[in-house]
């Protein structure tokens, strides 16, 4: 592999680590210090990332237990379209170049 290759790999897989670390059900949040509509943004952003991790380890969610209620529904779901509504974007002006 190239230098570069191996370079942009490292630095992919350092990015993914610190994005995980405030994964939903990690500990962070409590019923006393509910997640809010920031924290719905952000678990929103790292659900794919999330439902990767919740594979192996059973008390990680894509969605935080302990949230606000409505406001952190309307940052996570904010997040989730916004993030994949993007892809499908990008995919969608790429065809049409071609």
């Amino acid at each position: 592999m190239k230098k570069k290759t191996v370079f942009a790999l490292l630095l992919i897989f350092a990015a993914i680590s610190l994005l995980t670390g405030c994964v939903p059900g990690d500990g962070t949040n409590t019923p006393q210090h509910a997640a809010g509509f920031f924290w719905g943004i952000w678990h929103g952003w790292i659900a794919p990332i999330s439902l990767i991790i919740g594979l192996f380890k059973p008390h990680i969610r894509v969605y935080e237990m302990y949230n606000s209620g409505w406001w952190y529904d309307v940052g996570f779901y904010i997040a989730v379209i916004s993030g994949f509504g993007s892809i499908s974007i990008f995919r969608r002006k790429k065809s049409n170049r071609d």
